[in-house]
């Protein structure tokens, strides 16, 4: 059984549905540019415990950390790198999720290896 494409597709296409798929190709690569840069732009912060802020850029580094006073005990520094990796994976995860949902709006889910 030959799979079928629709009319104006394969043998019987002509260059301009070809022209038209590159156009569409190109402005959805030049929307895609414009929303990364945007996005490396922006800043995400997150928590841990009230006592741990950490922020973060679209271009997943991080900018700041803010540790308050009392979340420094000398006898639970392992609580406190806890706290302090907490409130970076959350920043990070959060920066990558937007991108992630920036990306599948402009594409429509479309998954092209290369294209992002």
């Amino acid at each position: 059984m030959k799979a079928r494409l629709p009319k104006g597709y394969g043998n019987g296409g002509s260059a301009s549905n070809l022209q038209q798929l590159a156009r569409q190709a190109q402005k959805m690569q030049e929307e895609m540019d414009t929303a990364s840069h945007e996005l490396e732009e922006k800043e995400y912060t997150a928590s841990a415990g009230g006592a741990v802020t950490a922020v973060v850029t679209g271009k997943f580094e991080v900018k700041s950390l803010e540790i308050k006073k009392e979340a420094v005990d000398p006898e639970d520094v392992e609580m406190l790198s806890d706290m302090v990796i907490g409130a970076i994976n959350e920043a990070l995860r959060k920066a990558r999720d937007e991108k992630s949902e920036t990306m599948d709006k402009i594409s429509g889910g479309l998954n092209v290896p290369g294209l992002f």
